[in-house]
C-alpha cells in the first residue's frame, strides 16, 4: 500500500523485518528461514563488506511460488559510498560519478534480489558533506522517477539539522530513517518526533545488542513474566506500539518465530508508561 504526503510515497512495510547483515555464506538460508516462519520485510545492502545481497536474492527466490509472491514481500536495500565500502569488493565504479555510481549499484542490487524493483532504498549514510549528499539523493530521486524504487530513505543520520535539510532539499522527501538504536544518540528523540510528525517510518538496528542493561532490568522481566515472554519480546512489542520498527538479525529459528510474536500481545498505556522512562 503507498501512501502519497506531498512529494513523499510511504510504503506501509511490515512492522518487524529482518536484517541480513553479516550473515555471509548463510544468508540464503536464513533469509528462506526468516521467509518461511513468516517475516514479509528483509533489509540488505549492496556493500559486500557487511552484506551478501546475491544471497538474500536467492533466499527470497526460493520461497516464491503459487503462495508466495514477490509482492507479498517487502524488500529494502541501501546504497553505499565508496567510504563504507571494502576497497577490494566495490560493486561499482568508485571512479564515476557519484550519480553513475548509484545507478551502477543500483543495477547490482537488482541482478542480486532477482527483481525488477525494490520497495525502499536507503542511502546508507551521509555523505562528506551536503553537496555529495544531495546529488547521490539525487540519482536516488531518479530511480523512482524510473518506477525501479518505491520510496527513499537513509540509515546512519543522527543530526535532526542534517535530516531536516534533506527533507527541505530532496523532490522526493525520506520516507525512512533507520539508525543505530542506542543510549548514545539518546535513543534518537528527537529525530523520532520528526518522524512521527512528518509521516516517516523509524526503523532500528542494534535494538537487542546495544540495550542489555534495558533487557535485564527488574521492570522489564516482570513484565516478561506477566505476558509468559521473553524479555527481547517486551523490548521489541513496546517498539512497535510507539511506531518504531525494529529489525532483527537473529539466526535462531526459534528466536525468528518469538519475533514475529510478539504482535499476540498488546502492552497496556500503564505498561508502556514503564518503559517510556528508558526511551
Amino acid at each position: 500500500m503507498k501512501i502519497s504526503t506531498g512529494s513523499t510515497t510511504v510504503v506501509r512495510g511490515p512492522g518487524i523485518i529482518y536484517g541480513t547483515a553479516w550473515k555471509k555464506t548463510d544468508t540464503q538460508r536464513l533469509v528462506a528461514s526468516a521467509i518461511g516462519e513468516g517475516f514479509r520485510g528483509i533489509d540488505t545492502a549492496c556493500q559486500p563488506k557487511h552484506y551478501n545481497e546475491a544471497g538474500v536474492g536467492a533466499g527470497i527466490a526460493a520461497c516464491l511460488g503459487s503462495n508466495l509472491a514477490r509482492g507479498d514481500l517487502f524488500v529494502q536495500t541501501k546504497f553505499t559510498s565508496a567510504s563504507g565500502q571494502d576497497p577490494k569488493q566495490i560493486p561499482y565504479d568508485p571512479k564515476a560519478k557519484l550519480s553513475d555510481q548509484v545507478v551502477q549499484s543500483f543495477a547490482a542490487s537488482l541482478g542480486n534480489l532477482q527483481t525488477d524493483y525494490v520497495d525502499s532504498l536507503l542511502l546508507h549514510s551521509p555523505l562528506a558533506n551536503d553537496a555529495q549528499t544531495l546529488e547521490v539523493w539525487r540519482a536516488m530521486e531518479s530511480l523512482v522517477d524510473e518506477g525501479g524504487v518505491r520510496q527513499l530513505g537513509i540509515s546512519n543520520c543522527y543530526r535532526l539539522a542534517q535530516l531536516e535539510w534533506l527533507c527541505n532539499a530532496a523532490r522526493v522527501k525520506p520516507a525512512v530513517v533507520q539508525n543505530r538504536f542506542h543510549d548514545e544518540s539518546t535513543y534518537d528523540r528527537e529525530i523520532r518526533a520528526f518522524c512521527r510528525a512528518q509521516g516517516m517510518s523509524y526503523q532500528s538496528f542494534w535494538t537487542l545488542s546495544a540495550n542489555p542493561q534495558v533487557l535485564a532490568h527488574d521492570s522489564v522481566r516482570a513484565l516478561a513474566s506477566h505476558y509468559r515472554r521473553t524479555p527481547a519480546q517486551i523490548l521489541f512489542r513496546y517498539l512497535t506500539q510507539i511506531g518504531v520498527v525494529p529489525l532483527t538479525g537473529t539466526r535462531s529459528q526459534e528466536h525468528m518465530r518469538e519475533d514475529l510474536a510478539i504482535f499476540e500481545f498488546e502492552l497496556t498505556q500503564r505498561e508502556r508508561e514503564v518503559l517510556d522512562a528508558f526511551f
